[in-house]
């Protein structure tokens, strides 16, 4: 499967499916009402390095970032984020998106990854964790599930070996 860098010309086809998870308010933390401006500055903000994974056709079937978590004496901390389409989930798409953002990451010297606001009943995090994460800790109904009621948010973590 093909993965790339991102460019601009991407994010007409990252909004649809950007859009439809976080409007479904199941995965992630942001408005789901986020206009697709703001959910563009959002995504493809100038910090962050975006990956596309592309289908045999060249259609955009998934999309990750990565960035810094935090600055300064902390710099070396990698968070990332991974959108999807919902319609082409079960297919390793995010597996192998996961595996290069990975890569990428050791590859630019970062030393470990942090999801900061996994949620709990989020299927990814079997992914996340067959990937070496671990939960280090959840904060308990921090996230109005429309299915679930508050659920709790996971705080994830791997060291990356770039040695």
């Amino acid at each position: 499967m093909p993965i790339r860098a991102a460019t601009a010309a991407d994010w007409p086809q990252i909004w649809p499916f950007w859009h439809r998870i976080v409007a479904a308010a199941e995965t992630y933390g942001w408005d789901p009402d986020t206009s697709e401006e703001a959910a563009r500055a959002l995504w493809m903000s100038p910090a962050k390095r975006v990956y596309v994974a592309e289908d045999a056709t060249g259609a955009v079937v998934g999309s990750a970032y990565l960035t810094a978590n935090y600055g300064g004496p902390a710099v070396r901390v990698a968070n990332a984020g991974f959108m999807v389409d919902p319609d082409r989930t079960g297919q390793g798409i995010g597996r192998a998106l996961a595996e290069h953002v990975l890569a990428e990451a050791r590859a630019q010297g970062y030393r470990s990854m942090v999801f900061n606001a996994v949620v709990e009943t989020n299927p990814a995090v079997a992914l996340w964790t067959s990937l070496g994460f671990t939960v280090v800790g959840t904060v308990p109904a921090a996230f109005d599930h429309p299915e679930h009621g508050p659920v709790g948010l996971h705080i994830m973590y791997r060291a990356l070996d770039t040695t």
